[in-house]
This record gives structure tokens, sequence and C-alpha cells, in this order.
């Protein structure tokens, strides 16, 4: 683990993986919520972890340094239910990097409950994780110039659903009519770092 001061009251912690990430994010929230440590915003990332308005910035590197990262998160409550279509113009050359057939494709998807690791990109795009690895893909040698919202795609370790047009390289297998960012709801966004979530397989169209 390596600690690095940002700005003027800031902290970013590196650590080894993104398991460790999502374990040390879930232990700050909660050390946040029993009062132990004051501080605006804990924002996660791929491997690293970011504490914004920290008033003891040098006690909390010096403690975070000190302390083993838990092994893994403790499982959220929350439940996200995702209803999707398995009909992405990739689902075929996913089947074949995976060596199943395209059926196969939305069974092992939809079984897999998928954790959100942290969130960027834009606005209500969840980095979420969950299949083993022999089911991870590369990205597309082509990015596309526009992928639709609703789009459900896999890059690398990574679940993620488009929350609105924009290019992208994801695979995409499916589609799903959720809205995952609306700026006039409560939270804006529908998916949060360390919720868990289901993708649920609907029919056509």
């Amino acid at each position: 683990m390596r600690t690095l001061p940002v700005g003027d009251d800031a902290l970013l912690v590196e650590v080894a993986s993104g398991e460790e990430a999502q374990a040390l994010h879930a232990q700050l929230v909660r050390r946040r919520e029993e009062g132990v440590l004051s501080v605006r915003e804990i924002v996660p990332a791929a491997r690293t972890v970011l504490l914004d308005g920290l008033t003891d910035r040098a006690r909390w590197a010096a403690e975070l340094t000190a302390r083993p990262v838990p092994a893994a998160p403790p499982r959220a409550r929350e439940l996200v239910e995702l209803p999707v279509r398995y009909d992405g113009p990739d689902l075929a050359d996913v089947a074949a990097h995976w060596g199943v057939a395209e059926r196969d494709v939305a069974r092992v998807h939809a079984d897999t409950e998928f954790t959100v690791a942290f969130c960027g990109f834009t606005p209500g795009f969840g980095y979420l994780t969950g299949l083993p690895a022999r089911y991870h893909v590369p990205r597309r040698a082509t990015p596309r110039t526009a992928v639709p919202a609703g789009a459900v795609g896999l890059a690398g370790p990574y679940t993620g659903v488009y929350p609105r047009s924009s290019p992208g390289g994801w695979q995409l297998i499916g589609t799903t009519d959720a809205v995952l960012w609306d700026p006039a709801r409560v939270p804006a966004a529908l998916l949060a770092p360390g919720a868990r979530v289901r993708f649920v397989p609907v029919e056509g169209p």
C-alpha cells in the first residue's frame, strides 16, 4: 500500500489489486459511518481510493499504511436487478472467445452476481466485477463511434452499462431499459460503489 497527498486536504491510497481497492473502500465507508473517519468524499477506482476533505491527512496516511487491507469487503445488502435482453451485436464474438454457445453467454452472465467496484467514464457508468477470469474478454480492436444508451458490455474483468450514447470499445452482449443516470432522481446514479447487481433476462423487443 502507498499513500500520496493530493491538493490541500486529500489522500490517494494505492493498493495492489481491484479486490483490495473494493475491500479498502468498504472498510473506509464503514469507519466513516461509525464516526471514526471524518472525510468529505471516499472515491474508489480500479486500484486506488481517494479520501477528499481530510483534516488530519498525516495521521490517516500513517494509520492506513500500518494496517493490512481486509481480505474481502463485507457483502452489501442492496441488490439492484437490471432487466436485460441478450441481443448485443458482439454476442457471437464473446461466445466464440468463451468457447460456448450464445445462449450460454446469457446464462453465465445472468447467473453471476456482480459488485460495483467503482464508477467513472461518464455519469452513472459502473464498473462491475464478478465474472471469473476465464470469461474476461478484450476490448474491440476498433471502437464504435456511438454505443447506444442501455448497451450492456464486457471489457477485461468488467461488465458495464452505457448510461447514454457515447463512443466505446466494449463487447456488447445485451440491452437494458433501466435508467442508469437521472439528474431528477435522488440519488441520480442507479449504481453506486459496493452495490450488488444481477442481470435478469427478459424477452425482446
